[in-house]
């Protein structure tokens, strides 16, 4: 018997056919049709449609955008291509190409439906979980208030989120024109945060913790061209290695919540950068990076010039060396501030203003260079730049967001199920073979929490991203993985055979 062609449609009883198992089940476009496809996807397909609405409340009650101070410098790396010693240009590539709407507006749309994606990857990768638990699983992300003010925001955070769940929704393959696709999402990642950076270490490292080196190799190369490509537009820039220009000068402000220069004894050079005031009296860590009174900032030439960052990072490092314990607790606390239930007024005023939706307008900014920014704005979109805020609208979200938030500790617990599944199925089958699929996510969401703790300081901002990771690993733990041998096409190593329609 002769055998069917790859590209033709295969043959079933009554001499029908069928579409490729492939285009079956990712075209999907026959099962949108059928009112029992509607039928069982009901409380997820509701959940996203009240996230659509929120979504048009927001573009309703704040035209266009929101503001926050790093907007005005990501709209002057748009206009002045060239990469920024604080952050890296990828959010601003991103702005770049919505350019042609001269539309911030447009920009806000692109960040919700971004957003709405990022539910519907988590829902697909843990459809195979209890579709109640699934569905759960994108609630945060699709209805949470503070997600949706984030992407109204003129800020990198929601990019980069979608551009890792993308990253741990391809995990589900192992193709090698796949592995490519995810390299090149954790290099768009890294160059629109760097704390993107360890997620591509941890990916190579699930490769070969599958047994895949090979893979983990193409995932690498793949990650590190466009990252070395950006890091020699760095250097062409500023004779510096790196991707930004402000890492030694961010770990100093951390390190300055404990250092104390009694402890470390410094040499008279980095004397200059200590504070005399005991660590329970001083400013958070931003102010010793933007304030006046900063010994760093009253250093010659700007703050983040290669000498001024160099001997801010030799300090930091000097801290860490001589007060580690110190360290490990102020790290500890900072992550700590996640896992809270309320949600207490951090670092100050200010920053935590700009993750509530205004009840008034707010004012051109103060700052000479975010002055400079919203000279660009106004050439981006043509026009004036002020958020207009319009009611009822307006009002409706911020009652809702009075309401509707993810406290801390429903994260942790979140972060928790994970482990605990593994270890009751542990007790309850034996010892389990190979490595879970809920690892990834639950890896990648552990770093985004730590990093900036470490690295930086605690900012509601950062979390966000990590709580879809949480969410779509706490969803997979809720069934058994099996580990994918060689061969096998099913998604994470699933259990449940390819022929049985979900």
């Amino acid at each position: 018997m002769a055998e069917a062609r790859a590209d033709e449609p295969a043959k079933t009883g009554r001499g029908k056919r069928r579409m490729p198992r492939d285009l079956a089940r990712w075209g999907g476009l026959a099962r949108v049709t059928d009112p029992s496809w509607w039928k069982r996807h009901r409380w997820f397909l509701a959940v996203l449609a009240l996230g659509t609405a929120l979504r048009a409340l927001a573009m309703l009650g704040y035209r266009p955008a929101l503001w926050f101070p790093d907007s005005y410098t990501y709209v002057v790396t748009v206009f002045r291509p060239r990469p920024d010693l604080v952050r890296p240009a990828g959010y601003s590539m991103f702005v770049k190409l919505l350019e042609p709407f001269h539309s911030f507006g447009m920009v806000a749309v692109t960040q919700h439906l971004l957003g709405l994606a990022t539910g519907v990857l988590i829902y697909r990768v843990a459809r195979r979980a209890p579709r109640w638990v699934a569905t759960l699983a994108t609630v945060p992300v699709l209805l949470d208030a503070y997600q949706v003010e984030l992407e109204h925001l003129l800020v990198s955070d929601t990019l980069f989120m979608f551009l890792v769940v993308a990253a741990v929704a391809l995990c589900v393959t192992e193709r090698r024109a796949t592995v490519v696709a995810i390299g090149l999402l954790l290099a768009a990642a890294t160059l629109t945060r760097t704390v993107g950076q360890p997620l591509i270490v941890l990916f190579a490292a699930w490769f070969v913790l599958r047994r895949r080196v090979g893979l983990a190799g193409v995932l690498v190369a793949a990650a590190l061209v466009p990252v070395a490509a950006y890091g020699g537009w760095f250097y062409a820039t500023y004779q510096r290695v790196g991707l930004v220009g402000a890492n030694g000068a961010f770990l100093y402000a951390r390190t300055m919540s404990f250092a104390d220069c009694a402890k470390m004894e410094p040499p008279p050079d980095l004397r200059v950068l200590c504070d005399p005031r005991p660590p329970e009296r001083r400013p958070p860590s931003q102010e010793y990076l933007w304030g006046k009174e900063s010994p760093l900032v009253q250093l010659p030439g700007i703050t983040f010039t290669k000498v001024n960052d160099d001997l801010a990072g030799r300090f930091a490092m000097l801290a860490i060396t001589r007060q580690p314990l110190d360290y490990a607790a102020s790290v500890l606390t900072e992550l700590g501030r996640t896992f809270t239930w309320g949600r207490p007024v951090y670092p100050d005023p200010e920053i935590y203003g700009y993750y509530q939706f205004p009840v008034q307008e707010p004012g051109p900014p103060g700052r000479y260079p975010a002055q400079v920014g919203a000279d660009y704005a106004k050439l981006y979109e043509q026009g004036a730049i002020g958020t207009k805020i319009v009611e009822p609208y307006a009002g409706w979200l911020r009652a809702y967001q009075g309401m509707a938030r993810l406290p801390g500790l429903v994260l942790l617990g979140a972060l928790l199920v994970p482990p605990l599944a593994a270890v009751a199925r542990r007790r309850r089958v034996g010892r389990l073979a190979g490595a879970p699929a809920w690892l990834v996510p639950w890896s990648a969401a552990v770093v985004l929490l730590v990093t900036p703790a470490a690295a930086a300081e605690f900012d509601y901002r950062y979390v966000l991203p990590a709580v879809p990771l949480a969410c779509m690993a706490a969803a997979l733990s809720t069934r058994p993985d099996v580990l994918r041998q060689p061969g096998d096409d099913n998604e994470f190593g699933n259990d449940i055979p390819p022929n049985v329609r979900l």
